[in-house]
């Protein structure tokens, strides 16, 4: 039995499913996950949801300075005492979601990592504000649900392609470093997982006259599945169809296409007639 499991049994702690707390204890693993996730010897890491501190003296050992945020209470003094031999380790007992970023990282080398063995439920609301935030960010690793990381890389056409790709795939070149059967876990989820590295691009995938106007036609785009894009810009934007027909002729589409295969070029393309088109009526 690893120390981590020990440190939890002989605590009495019990796992908390709302919180989706779904721990590593196999060491080899770990490391091996550390090693897969790109983080060097000069980054600074922000570690999201350390549990019970299993991958974080593997963060410690690998990063420059590793700063986790633990949203439970419970895990603190564990937490606190597990890890109390590197100087290099920060603990903070927080809401991810809640925490003012810029203000627990301003001390942090930039730009930082991500690593995280987050709860699935916050899965997509915390990497779409990564992604979209303040935050200088080089590389996210994450554990995900392996259906996630099936939509992360999804491409056009296909049944995962949504708002999470085109995010993921605009901004980063993620790949799916390692799959985790759900048996590495305690206790197990009742899926599996998967490990994704999101390499930070140095310029986005594509190239648009505005960013919230491309990312506001890609959500038109996949709101009605189904329907053609045509159909999705006049709900989203209450516009006439002749003017979505001429948008889509101007971006060079088919009027009957759906969002659903739209490429990100094609979105570009479509986002910048949009941009174009709002510009003039102003």
């Amino acid at each position: 039995m690893s120390k981590t499991k020990e440190r939890i049994r002989d605590s009495q702690l019990r796992y908390k499913q709302g919180l989706g707390q779904n721990f590593i204890y196999d060491d080899d693993l770990l490391q091996a996950l550390v090693d897969l996730s790109g983080v060097t010897g000069e980054d600074d890491v922000l570690e999201v949801g350390p549990g019970a501190g299993s991958m974080t003296r593997y963060l410690c050992r690998k990063a420059h300075h590793v700063l986790s945020v633990e949203l439970d209470e419970r895990l603190i003094p564990l937490l606190s005492a597990f890890m109390n031999e590197y100087d290099n380790f920060t603990l903070l007992q927080g809401d991810i979601m809640q925490v003012n970023l810029p203000e627990i990282t301003k001390e942090m080398r930039k730009p930082l990592c991500v690593v995280a063995n987050i709860p699935y439920y916050i899965t997509t609301p915390l990497m779409t504000m990564l992604l979209s935030g303040p935050l200088d960010i080089r590389l996210m690793a994450l554990m995900v649900q392996k259906e996630v990381a099936d939509k992360v890389m999804a491409q056009p056409g296909e049944e995962g392609w949504g708002m999470l790709a085109v995010r993921c795939q605009y901004f980063c070149e993620p790949y799916i470093a390692m799959d985790v059967p759900a048996a590495c876990f305690t206790p197990p989820p009742k899926v599996d997982s998967a490990f994704i590295v999101l390499p930070r691009r140095e310029t986005p995938a594509v190239s648009v006259r505005s960013e919230d106007d491309f990312f506001r036609v890609a959500a038109a785009g996949f709101a009605l599945r189904r329907k053609t894009m045509t159909n999705g810009l006049c709900a989203a934007f209450h516009m006439e169809r002749a003017t979505a027909v001429e948008l889509m002729h101007q971006a060079g589409l088919d009027e009957r296409i759906r969002g659903e295969k739209l490429t990100m070029e094609e979105l570009a393309r479509l986002s910048d007639a949009y941009t174009a088109w709002k510009e003039a009526q102003s």
